[in-house]
């Protein structure tokens, strides 16, 4: 399973970004690229979310991103990556969480950041301190 998310997270892979969107080769943002790693596994979107702004974690506060990751993906207790991991990050101490990648190894991750294509990148320290949480696909809803 880890090494499926690894490959169709690649195939993503230079996608340009565009805010909520999640379409392979069109325009995506870093939760489109896990929703659309999440579509090829299992069919079907997970759920459809609501339209959010590019400042939606500053304005509400809540951490609706690790939240939802929660609802349906399973915790890493341990926080140890690995590849097919997926990490949900907090790109500011004291911010909600609002940022989420694919890690295609301990060291190297997939993600959509604005003003950029989708990209694989190393997981510098910088990157690894940001780390909110991190989550596995589930095993047992996969087609």
């Amino acid at each position: 399973m880890q090494d499926e998310v690894v490959r169709i997270a690649r195939t993503w892979l230079g996608t340009p970004y565009h805010h909520q969107a999640s379409l392979k080769g069109v325009g995506t943002d870093c939760l489109g690229l896990v929703r659309g790693v999440w579509r090829e596994l299992y069919g079907c979107d997970a759920e459809a979310p609501p339209p959010y702004s590019r400042d939606w974690a500053e304005a509400g506060g809540v951490e609706t991103m690790l939240a939802a990751a929660a609802h349906h993906l399973e915790p890493v207790r341990d926080g140890k990556v690995e590849a097919g991991d997926v990490l949900v990050f907090r790109l500011r101490p004291g911010l909600v969480a609002k940022h989420a990648g694919l890690a295609t190894s301990a060291a190297t991750f997939i993600h959509a950041m604005e003003g950029a294509p989708v990209a694989e990148v190393v997981l510098t320290p910088w990157w690894q301190r940001r780390i909110a949480a991190v989550f596995k696909f589930p095993i047992a809803q996969s087609k």
